[in-house]
């Protein structure tokens, strides 16, 4: 039934080269999101989509269908500097916008309240809604790194986005399992992450570094450390097993 949609669908929406009928932020990101875009025309598709959003000065504009899936898209089709820069933009409209003018729960209007017009109309206009404030799932598996690998927590995956103009961050969740808990700065040219796995529990931990060699857990070499099982590395990552316990990685940026 899925291929059946998704062929009606790219006959009906979809052009060629890539182009999504429309071409509005929305339509590209669950055109992504979904799987709905043969293989080949996805990097097309995102290049659409980031090209709008830097036809808008760098700002998003989707609503409550599209809004939850921004960033992790942008993210997962390599596009994370722009995720970032959606997320840290504080002019109008963002989220950051609202914050800066005294907000302390996300709106459900990008303008609730604007300095030129004022408040919105009461009947659709609360100041502490979820859907647009569903960036917070970005924040923890995004800038934080923590996402389930399997139902539960039973397996973790930390794999936080690095940089792309945040020099921290600290994030963590009580699971079922107990508290996951990720701390990741840059300074002086290193990466420091420090990762807290619950009883219990693996995690696979995906760090950026050129190579193994390079990276080290407590001040001692990876491949010695205790609980501490090397996966893969190449690509500029290097991805580890770990047991439950408290890790702190660190490497060269």
């Amino acid at each position: 039934m899925f291929e059946e949609i998704k062929a009606a669908f790219n006959k009906r929406y979809v052009s060629s080269d890539g182009r999504v009928a429309s071409g509005t932020q929305c339509a590209y990101v669950l055109a992504l999101k979904f799987g709905l875009l043969p293989a080949e025309l996805r990097p097309k598709a995102t290049e659409y989509f980031v090209s709008d959003i830097k036809a808008k000065g760098g700002h998003l504009s989707t609503g409550f269908v599209g809004v939850s899936h921004l960033l992790p898209v942008l993210s997962n089709m390599g596009r994370a500097d722009v995720a970032y820069q959606l997320l840290l933009q504080d002019t109008f409209p963002s989220w950051l916008f609202s914050v800066k003018h005294g907000a302390t729960t996300i709106w459900e209007r990008w303008d609730g309240w604007t300095p030129e017009k004022g408040f919105q109309s009461p009947s659709m206009n609360s100041f502490n809604h979820y859907s647009l404030g569903s960036c917070g799932e970005y924040l923890f598996e995004g800038v934080g790194g923590i996402r389930p690998a399997s139902p539960g927590f039973k397996n973790i995956l930390i794999q936080p986005v690095i940089g792309n103009g945040l020099t921290w961050a600290n994030a963590s969740y009580d699971s079922i399992r107990g508290r996951i808990a990720t701390v990741w700065k840059c300074e002086n040219g290193r990466l420091s992450i420090e990762v807290t796995i619950p009883a219990n529990t693996t995690a696979t931990v995906v760090i950026p570094a050129k190579d193994q060699s390079e990276l080290t857990e407590s001040a001692k070499p990876v491949t010695r450390a205790e609980g501490v099982k090397l996966k893969h590395s190449g690509n500029g990552v290097v991805q580890l097993e770990v047991e439950s316990g408290t890790y702190h990685f660190e490497s060269p940026m």
